[in-house]
Protein backbone atom coordinates (compact mmCIF):
# COMPACT_ATOMS: atom_id res chain seq x y z
CA UNK A 1 0.00 0.00 0.00
CA UNK A 2 0.99 3.54 -0.75
CA UNK A 3 0.78 6.58 1.30
CA UNK A 4 -2.12 9.00 0.24
CA UNK A 5 -1.80 12.55 -0.42
CA UNK A 6 -4.47 12.95 2.78
CA UNK A 7 -2.53 10.67 4.89
CA UNK A 8 0.40 12.77 3.50
CA UNK A 9 -1.25 16.16 4.89
CA UNK A 10 -2.13 14.36 8.23
CA UNK A 11 1.71 13.12 8.96
CA UNK A 12 3.07 16.79 7.68
CA UNK A 13 0.67 18.23 10.17
CA UNK A 14 1.47 16.46 13.51
CA UNK A 15 4.99 16.33 12.31
CA UNK A 16 4.78 20.80 12.38
CA UNK A 17 3.16 19.98 15.52
CA UNK A 18 6.00 17.95 17.03
CA UNK A 19 8.67 20.68 15.98
CA UNK A 20 6.96 23.57 16.89
CA UNK A 21 6.60 21.88 20.39
CA UNK A 22 10.38 20.90 20.90
CA UNK A 23 11.41 24.63 19.67
CA UNK A 24 9.73 25.48 22.75
CA UNK A 25 13.00 24.51 24.76
CA UNK A 26 15.79 24.57 21.82
CA UNK A 27 14.95 28.15 20.71
CA UNK A 28 16.29 28.74 17.14
CA UNK A 29 17.29 25.03 15.58
CA UNK A 30 14.42 24.29 13.74
CA UNK A 31 16.44 22.37 11.30
CA UNK A 32 17.73 20.06 13.72
CA UNK A 33 14.68 19.33 15.32
CA UNK A 34 13.22 18.53 12.04
CA UNK A 35 16.05 16.06 11.12
CA UNK A 36 15.98 14.67 14.96
CA UNK A 37 12.24 13.74 14.25
CA UNK A 38 12.87 12.09 10.65
CA UNK A 39 15.35 10.21 12.55
CA UNK A 40 13.28 9.17 14.83
CA UNK A 41 10.17 8.77 12.30
CA UNK A 42 12.60 6.18 9.99
CA UNK A 43 13.53 4.44 12.61
CA UNK A 44 16.81 5.29 13.09
CA UNK A 45 19.34 7.15 15.48
CA UNK A 46 20.88 10.23 15.76
CA UNK A 47 24.64 11.04 16.03
CA UNK A 48 25.48 14.56 17.89
CA UNK A 49 28.95 15.79 17.54
CA UNK A 50 29.09 18.77 19.14
CA UNK A 51 30.52 21.13 22.42
CA UNK A 52 29.21 20.75 25.82
CA UNK A 53 26.27 23.31 26.40
CA UNK A 54 24.42 23.30 23.38
CA UNK A 55 21.59 21.47 24.69
CA UNK A 56 21.57 18.07 23.60
CA UNK A 57 19.93 16.66 26.47
CA UNK A 58 17.14 19.12 26.49
CA UNK A 59 16.50 18.04 23.14
CA UNK A 60 16.45 14.54 24.29
CA UNK A 61 14.51 15.01 27.17
CA UNK A 62 11.56 17.31 24.94
CA UNK A 63 11.58 14.89 22.16
CA UNK A 64 10.40 11.88 24.60
CA UNK A 65 7.90 14.43 26.39
CA UNK A 66 6.55 15.28 23.06
CA UNK A 67 5.84 11.90 22.44
CA UNK A 68 4.82 10.54 25.56
CA UNK A 69 7.92 8.90 25.92
CA UNK A 70 10.45 7.68 28.06
CA UNK A 71 13.81 9.34 28.71
CA UNK A 72 17.45 8.34 30.17
CA UNK A 73 20.63 9.63 29.83
CA UNK A 74 23.74 8.01 30.67
CA UNK A 75 27.25 9.72 30.94
CA UNK A 76 29.58 7.31 29.12
CA UNK A 77 32.86 7.00 30.76
CA UNK A 78 36.32 4.81 30.64
CA UNK A 79 35.08 2.89 33.05
CA UNK A 80 31.68 1.94 32.19
CA UNK A 81 30.97 -1.85 32.06
CA UNK A 82 27.95 -3.06 28.76
CA UNK A 83 25.92 -3.95 31.80
CA UNK A 84 25.41 -0.56 33.25
CA UNK A 85 23.65 0.51 29.64
CA UNK A 86 22.01 -2.89 29.63
CA UNK A 87 21.07 -4.07 33.03
CA UNK A 88 22.42 -7.08 34.72
CA UNK A 89 21.27 -10.15 36.45
CA UNK A 90 21.39 -10.31 40.01
CA UNK A 91 20.86 -13.62 42.49
CA UNK A 92 17.76 -13.12 44.58
CA UNK A 93 17.82 -15.36 47.39
CA UNK A 94 14.40 -15.55 48.45
CA UNK A 95 13.63 -16.98 44.94
CA UNK A 96 16.48 -18.97 44.36
CA UNK A 97 17.08 -17.36 40.69
CA UNK A 98 18.62 -14.42 38.83
CA UNK A 99 16.26 -12.06 38.17
CA UNK A 100 17.10 -9.08 35.61
CA UNK A 101 17.55 -5.49 36.51
CA UNK A 102 17.17 -3.41 32.99
CA UNK A 103 19.54 -0.69 32.65
CA UNK A 104 18.88 2.90 31.32
CA UNK A 105 18.88 1.48 27.59
CA UNK A 106 15.17 0.47 28.37
CA UNK A 107 13.66 3.98 27.52
CA UNK A 108 11.80 5.58 24.35
CA UNK A 109 14.64 7.75 24.11
CA UNK A 110 17.87 7.36 25.05
CA UNK A 111 21.01 10.06 25.57
CA UNK A 112 24.45 8.60 25.73
CA UNK A 113 26.16 11.51 26.17
CA UNK A 114 30.24 11.71 25.23
CA UNK A 115 29.85 8.34 23.39
CA UNK A 116 33.59 8.47 22.70
CA UNK A 117 34.81 8.37 26.66
CA UNK A 118 33.30 4.75 26.90
CA UNK A 119 35.85 1.58 26.26
CA UNK A 120 35.38 -0.49 22.71
CA UNK A 121 33.40 -2.78 24.69
CA UNK A 122 30.86 -0.86 26.30
CA UNK A 123 30.33 0.77 22.54
CA UNK A 124 29.80 -2.04 21.07
CA UNK A 125 27.19 -3.03 23.88
CA UNK A 126 25.03 -0.07 23.33
CA UNK A 127 25.23 -0.38 19.34
CA UNK A 128 23.96 -4.36 19.53
CA UNK A 129 21.01 -2.93 21.29
CA UNK A 130 20.58 0.43 18.87
CA UNK A 131 20.77 -2.78 15.95
CA UNK A 132 18.71 -5.55 17.15
CA UNK A 133 16.45 -3.98 19.31
CA UNK A 134 16.43 -6.27 22.25
CA UNK A 135 18.56 -7.53 24.82
CA UNK A 136 19.44 -11.50 25.97
CA UNK A 137 20.34 -11.93 28.97
CA UNK A 138 20.48 -15.52 30.45
CA UNK A 139 19.05 -17.21 27.54
CA UNK A 140 15.37 -14.73 28.03
CA UNK A 141 14.88 -12.10 25.42
CA UNK A 142 14.14 -8.46 26.07
CA UNK A 143 13.11 -6.34 23.41
CA UNK A 144 13.71 -2.37 23.85
CA UNK A 145 10.83 0.02 23.97
CA UNK A 146 8.87 1.09 20.98
CA UNK A 147 9.67 3.91 19.25
CA UNK A 148 13.36 3.94 20.45
CA UNK A 149 15.66 6.23 19.56
CA UNK A 150 19.72 6.45 20.90
CA UNK A 151 20.58 10.39 20.60
CA UNK A 152 24.56 9.58 21.22
CA UNK A 153 26.71 12.37 21.58
CA UNK A 154 30.57 13.50 20.71
CA UNK A 155 32.39 16.59 21.63
CA UNK A 156 34.86 17.03 18.76
CA UNK A 157 37.23 19.43 20.85
CA UNK A 158 38.77 17.07 23.76
CA UNK A 159 39.65 14.02 21.93
CA UNK A 160 42.09 13.30 25.43
CA UNK A 161 41.08 9.85 27.01
CA UNK A 162 38.46 8.91 24.17
CA UNK A 163 38.19 6.19 22.13
CA UNK A 164 36.95 7.06 18.03
CA UNK A 165 34.04 5.02 16.92
CA UNK A 166 34.87 2.68 14.39
CA UNK A 167 33.54 3.43 10.69
CA UNK A 168 31.20 0.11 11.07
CA UNK A 169 29.80 1.61 14.15
CA UNK A 170 28.98 5.06 12.84
CA UNK A 171 27.24 3.47 9.73
CA UNK A 172 24.80 2.61 12.45
CA UNK A 173 23.61 5.85 13.10
CA UNK A 174 21.30 7.04 10.75
CA UNK A 175 22.27 10.79 10.95
CA UNK A 176 24.79 12.56 12.37
CA UNK A 177 24.34 16.20 13.18
CA UNK A 178 25.21 19.43 15.06
CA UNK A 179 23.14 21.65 17.02
CA UNK A 180 25.48 24.70 17.49
CA UNK A 181 25.32 28.30 19.63
CA UNK A 182 21.87 29.59 18.57
CA UNK A 183 21.70 33.23 16.76
CA UNK A 184 21.96 36.65 18.76
CA UNK A 185 18.09 36.91 19.25
CA UNK A 186 18.01 32.91 20.44
CA UNK A 187 20.37 33.49 22.81
CA UNK A 188 18.62 36.95 24.35
CA UNK A 189 15.43 34.84 24.46
CA UNK A 190 17.27 31.99 26.28
CA UNK A 191 18.76 34.80 28.98
CA UNK A 192 15.37 36.21 29.06
CA UNK A 193 14.02 32.82 30.76
CA UNK A 194 17.19 32.00 32.96
CA UNK A 195 14.93 31.92 35.82
CA UNK A 196 13.75 28.70 35.08
CA UNK A 197 16.11 25.52 34.02
CA UNK A 198 15.50 23.23 31.08
CA UNK A 199 14.80 20.58 32.75
CA UNK A 200 11.76 21.97 34.85
CA UNK A 201 9.80 22.95 31.43
CA UNK A 202 7.36 19.90 30.88
CA UNK A 203 6.12 19.91 26.85
CA UNK A 204 2.42 18.81 26.57
CA UNK A 205 2.68 15.39 24.84
CA UNK A 206 1.63 16.20 21.23
CA UNK A 207 0.81 12.30 20.49
CA UNK A 208 1.41 8.83 22.18
CA UNK A 209 3.93 6.60 21.40
CA UNK A 210 1.99 4.14 20.08
CA UNK A 211 0.97 7.05 17.68
CA UNK A 212 4.31 7.11 16.63
CA UNK A 213 5.34 3.57 15.91
CA UNK A 214 2.09 3.88 13.07
CA UNK A 215 3.63 7.17 12.02
CA UNK A 216 7.00 5.39 11.27
CA UNK A 217 4.74 2.39 9.76
CA UNK A 218 3.31 5.28 7.76
CA UNK A 219 6.55 6.85 6.51
CA UNK A 220 7.94 3.32 4.61
CA UNK A 221 4.92 3.43 2.58
CA UNK A 222 6.09 6.49 0.96
CA UNK A 223 5.88 6.36 -3.24
CA UNK A 224 9.64 6.06 -4.58
CA UNK A 225 10.26 6.47 -7.83
CA UNK A 226 12.65 4.42 -9.91
CA UNK A 227 14.15 7.41 -11.22
CA UNK A 228 15.28 8.49 -7.43
CA UNK A 229 16.86 5.39 -6.75
CA UNK A 230 19.14 5.31 -9.31
CA UNK A 231 19.81 8.91 -8.35
CA UNK A 232 20.77 7.58 -5.10
CA UNK A 233 23.07 4.72 -6.43
CA UNK A 234 24.53 7.48 -8.90
CA UNK A 235 25.55 9.36 -5.26
CA UNK A 236 26.77 6.25 -3.79
CA UNK A 237 28.78 5.44 -6.53
CA UNK A 238 30.19 8.93 -6.83
CA UNK A 239 31.18 8.61 -3.31
CA UNK A 240 32.83 5.91 -3.76
CA UNK A 241 34.84 6.73 -7.05
CA UNK A 242 36.68 9.79 -5.56
CA UNK A 243 39.88 10.13 -5.46
CA UNK A 244 39.81 11.87 -2.01
CA UNK A 245 37.86 9.23 -0.35
CA UNK A 246 39.37 5.51 0.49
CA UNK A 247 36.38 3.69 1.49
CA UNK A 248 32.83 5.36 0.59
CA UNK A 249 28.84 5.02 1.69
CA UNK A 250 28.14 1.31 2.19
CA UNK A 251 24.58 -0.42 0.70
CA UNK A 252 23.80 0.52 4.13
CA UNK A 253 23.75 3.97 3.56
CA UNK A 254 22.25 4.16 0.52
CA UNK A 255 19.00 2.61 2.34
CA UNK A 256 19.49 4.86 5.42
CA UNK A 257 18.92 7.99 2.87
CA UNK A 258 16.10 6.56 1.29
CA UNK A 259 14.05 6.07 4.24
CA UNK A 260 15.31 9.39 5.84
CA UNK A 261 13.65 10.71 2.20
CA UNK A 262 10.61 8.88 2.27
CA UNK A 263 10.28 10.66 5.61
CA UNK A 264 11.28 13.88 4.81
CA UNK A 265 8.64 13.89 1.65
CA UNK A 266 5.61 12.73 4.60
CA UNK A 267 6.71 16.16 6.72
CA UNK A 268 6.56 18.07 3.77
CA UNK A 269 2.89 17.19 3.03
CA UNK A 270 3.84 14.81 -0.05
CA UNK A 271 3.54 10.98 -0.52
CA UNK A 272 6.34 10.57 -3.06
CA UNK A 273 10.08 11.41 -2.77
CA UNK A 274 11.75 14.41 -4.98
CA UNK A 275 15.35 14.76 -5.43
CA UNK A 276 15.31 18.21 -3.21
CA UNK A 277 14.53 15.14 -0.58
CA UNK A 278 17.69 13.58 -1.28
CA UNK A 279 19.64 17.00 -1.77
CA UNK A 280 18.59 18.08 1.65
CA UNK A 281 19.40 14.79 3.37
CA UNK A 282 22.48 13.99 1.77
CA UNK A 283 25.05 15.41 4.14
CA UNK A 284 23.35 14.76 7.32
CA UNK A 285 22.80 10.69 6.50
CA UNK A 286 26.09 10.19 4.61
CA UNK A 287 29.39 12.53 5.11
CA UNK A 288 29.85 10.40 8.57
CA UNK A 289 29.71 7.01 6.56
CA UNK A 290 33.01 8.23 4.33
CA UNK A 291 36.55 7.03 5.42
CA UNK A 292 38.40 10.17 3.75
CA UNK A 293 42.54 9.51 2.77
CA UNK A 294 44.96 10.68 5.13
CA UNK A 295 46.57 13.26 2.50
CA UNK A 296 43.24 14.83 1.70
CA UNK A 297 42.31 15.15 5.20
CA UNK A 298 45.90 16.66 5.60
CA UNK A 299 45.05 19.21 3.12
CA UNK A 300 41.49 20.13 4.73
CA UNK A 301 39.16 18.20 2.78
CA UNK A 302 36.10 17.54 4.73
CA UNK A 303 33.54 14.83 4.03
CA UNK A 304 30.65 17.54 3.55
CA UNK A 305 32.49 18.73 0.85
CA UNK A 306 33.17 15.74 -0.96
CA UNK A 307 29.30 15.02 -0.81
CA UNK A 308 28.84 18.56 -1.72
CA UNK A 309 31.34 17.98 -4.65
CA UNK A 310 29.11 14.78 -5.50
CA UNK A 311 25.82 16.26 -5.47
CA UNK A 312 27.30 19.26 -8.19
CA UNK A 313 28.80 16.43 -10.38
CA UNK A 314 25.86 14.08 -9.91
CA UNK A 315 22.54 15.90 -12.26
CA UNK A 316 19.47 14.52 -10.86
CA UNK A 317 16.09 13.62 -12.09
CA UNK A 318 14.01 16.41 -13.72
CA UNK A 319 10.88 16.67 -11.25
CA UNK A 320 8.24 14.89 -14.00
CA UNK A 321 10.76 11.77 -13.78
CA UNK A 322 10.25 11.60 -10.30
CA UNK A 323 6.69 12.53 -9.49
Amino acid sequence: MTMTAEQAAQFADVFDRLVTGVEQVLLGKHHVIRMSFTALLSGGHLLLEDVPGTGKTSLARAIAQSVRGTSNRVQFTPDLLPGDITGVSIYDQRSGAFEFHRGPIFANIVLADEINRASPKTQAALLEVMEEGQITADGVTHPVAAPFMVIATQNPIEQAGTYRLPEAQLDRFIMKASIGYPDHASTIRILEGAGHRAHEITLPPVVSAQTVVELAALARTVFVDATINDYVARLIDGTRRSSEVRLGVSVRGALALIRTAKTLAAANGRHYVVPDDIKELADAVLAHRLVLDPEAEFDGVTASSVIARVLIETPPPSDRQAA
